[in-house]
């Protein structure tokens, strides 16, 4: 039942009394329809009776005076007026009838050629067309809520993919908005390389859909996502093709198995390295304690160089069993309030000298408002100092880019550290952190253990991608420092 009851509340919209008389005789001829009639001859009086959706219906006679119906039906749509409207004219006129049904109008009944059945099927149509496209707008209504109120990306492309409609969640995960994509951009854009939009462009054209592809993608500022990318292809009535799909950001949950990763492995060689402290030191203090007992005797003075190779070496062992402990705790920082512009240009006075022998470009940017951060100003030197020397070697002299960038980012600090020079593989990105890995003939493979140790104690994050024979780049992040409780350095 497209009424309950079939019981209808109309209203005639006429300067003509007479008018109403006679349409409310034919209503009471209807036999299917209980319909209460109302008239209005103002034009400013019905205008507030459409808006304010008082009535199921409107029957407007085309003349009102100086102003027409067609005036009051474009007024009352622009007022959001959903009730079905039926144009009324005293003669047939092929233009009014046209304008009426562009401007929104159910249907189109000339007076003179009025009978019962004729408003009756005008007003059921109506009335049906009316409820169907009503449930449409309230759906519409709903997926538009929830497209536009998603905490994913939801988009819509054409057949080569450049964005038709997306919600404003894009400029969140990658900066852009809205103006800037919809007809300008394509989703191939976002991808970070060339085998990722070929294997998106052939999926796509073989299979039709693309489910929870895990793929990295550019934001606006350069930073990588990671994210779960699905689309489908689809067809409209009219026989063209879209795509439709979403894209959910996992760049943080990544961060997080990242960050466990580390500090499981980290934990590992901490109870690895203890055991081999252990272990060694033991047999280790024997032999020192064999060598004073030797020496007190004050006897075989030949074997002296060879007792004070055995004792030099013994010591130096116990020296690196020494320094392995320290990389592998946790670091113990007294935090102060200090500005990372502070900490850079402690940093840059340490690697001038090498800058400048290298012949290397330095690239300094870093706002003139102070960014704090809660830590300890030698440390955080020391630490960035080896991811700074790190990129120093790595590029070819008098042909190097070194990029140290500092910027606030919502309530975080970020310390960009960028060089062009000969880049890190991925196998050897998974081991970067660890004690004693090194790709250095001569290097120990401490330094950057040492250096996440500490930065980790200041509660930073560390990211690092790298393209070989392009470049590296570490992105550490800070907490911004807001509190007074921490006292200046």
């Amino acid at each position: 039942m497209w009424l309950q009851d079939n019981k209808i509340n109309l209203l005639l919209i006429d300067d003509d009394e007479d008018d109403f008389i006679i349409l409310s005789d034919y209503l009471k001829d209807i036999p299917s329809l209980h319909v209460k009639v109302d008239w209005c001859s103002d034009y400013h009086e019905a205008l507030q009776h459409m808006c304010s959706r008082k009535y199921d219906i409107y029957l407007i006679d085309y003349r009102l005076g100086i102003k027409s119906g067609l005036d009051l039906l474009s007024e009352a749509i622009n007022n959001n007026c959903e009730e079905p409207v039926i144009m009324l004219t005293g003669f047939g006129n092929y233009e009014i009838d046209n304008q009426a049904m562009r401007l929104g109008a159910a249907d189109y009944l000339i007076k003179s050629d009025l009978s019962w059945e004729k408003i009756e099927r005008s007003i059921r149509y109506a009335l049906e067309r009316t409820a169907t496209l009503k449930l449409i707008r309230e759906s519409e209504r709903k997926y538009r809520s929830v497209f536009e109120k998603s905490r994913d990306v939801i988009f819509i492309g054409d057949e080569q993919l450049i964005i038709t409609d997306i919600n404003n969640e894009l400029f969140r995960m990658l900066e852009y908005t809205q103006e800037e994509c919809v007809g300008k951009m394509s989703l191939y854009d976002f991808l970070s390389s060339e085998a990722d939009k070929e294997h998106l462009q052939k999926t796509l054209l073989e299979v039709g859909e693309i489910d929870d592809w895990e793929v990295v993608l550019n934001s606006k500022s350069g930073e990588k996502k990671s994210c779960y990318f699905s689309a489908v292809k689809q067809t409209d009535i009219a026989g063209n093709i879209y795509v439709q799909g979403i894209i959910h950001d996992i760049t943080n949950l990544k961060k997080s198995e990242k960050a466990t990763l580390q500090a499981e492995k980290s934990a590992l060689v901490g109870r690895l390295v203890q055991t081999l402290a252990h272990e060694v030191r033991n047999p280790l203090n024997n032999i020192s304690l064999s060598l004073e007992q030797i020496e007190s005797t004050g006897e075989n003075t030949e074997l002296q160089p060879y007792i004070s190779i055995i004792d030099r070496n013994a010591k130096r062992i116990n020296a690196l069993i020494t320094e392995l402990l320290q990389v592998s705790k946790p670091a113990e920082v007294a935090l102060h309030r200090v500005t990372i512009q502070q900490v850079i240009d402690d940093v840059v006075a340490e690697s001038l000298d090498r800058i400048t022998l290298k012949k290397i470009e330095l690239d300094l940017d870093h706002p003139d408002t102070p960014l704090y951060i809660s830590g300890n100003r030698k440390m955080l030197a020391v630490a960035i100092l080896n991811i700074v020397i790190n990129a120093l070697e790595a590029m070819d002299e008098g042909n190097g880019h070194l990029s140290i960038r500092a910027f606030p980012k919502n309530d975080l600090v970020v310390l960009a550290i960028k060089d062009n020079g000969c880049g890190i593989s991925e196998e050897h990105i998974a081991h970067l952190f660890e004690p004693y890995f090194t790709s250095k003939r001569n290097g120990m493979g401490l330094g950057l253990a040492s250096s996440l140790n500490v930065l980790q104690a200041h509660k930073a994050e560390v990211e690092v991608s790298s393209l070989q024979n392009e470049g590296t780049i570490f992105t550490l992040t800070f907490p911004l420092h807001t509190s007074s409780v921490i006292q200046p350095s």
